[in-house]
């Protein structure tokens, strides 16, 4: 990261996220665990929660597409004709793969997302020295 690129007025939102809400399906509950378990301690806050809603939801989908594509294999028989088809499992897996990979991006959860990210060390009420980052 640049330092003259860096943004020390950034707001940081308050609050961390702990449990997933309550409609979720249990599959999508222990996709948000995980994230919340495998995160940083304050990456993901309060106000992401609809974007961990989202790549949790799509982590059970693409679960469950996947788990109906081991069990059908990629070609199913088409219903009336019997002529073989792409299973409908795949379609639903790929879909989810894309939100997933979308939410997962904008929350610091892939490799070159997260090498983006940069944690402040400094300790609350220090003064930042903004002419130490640029001329070292």
């Amino acid at each position: 990261m640049q330092p003259c690129r860096t943004n020390y007025h950034e707001p940081v939102p308050e609050g961390l996220l702990v449990e997933p809400p309550d409609y979720m399906p249990e599959g999508a509950k222990a996709a948000w665990r995980y994230a919340l378990e495998c995160a940083p301690p304050t990456l993901i806050r309060k106000l992401d929660m609809s974007v961990l809603e989202i790549w949790a939801c799509a982590a059970d989908l693409y679960r469950q597409a996947q788990a109906g594509i081991g069990k059908t294999g990629l070609l199913v028989k088409a219903p009336h004709s019997g002529v073989p088809m792409q299973s409908p499992y795949l379609a639903i897996a790929n879909k989810q793969a894309q939100i997933m990979t979308k939410a997962a991006i904008e929350m610091g959860f892939t490799p070159a997302s997260r090498s983006r990210i940069s944690i402040p060390n400094e300790r609350p009420g220090e003064e930042l020295d903004l002419w130490e980052d640029i001329v070292g």
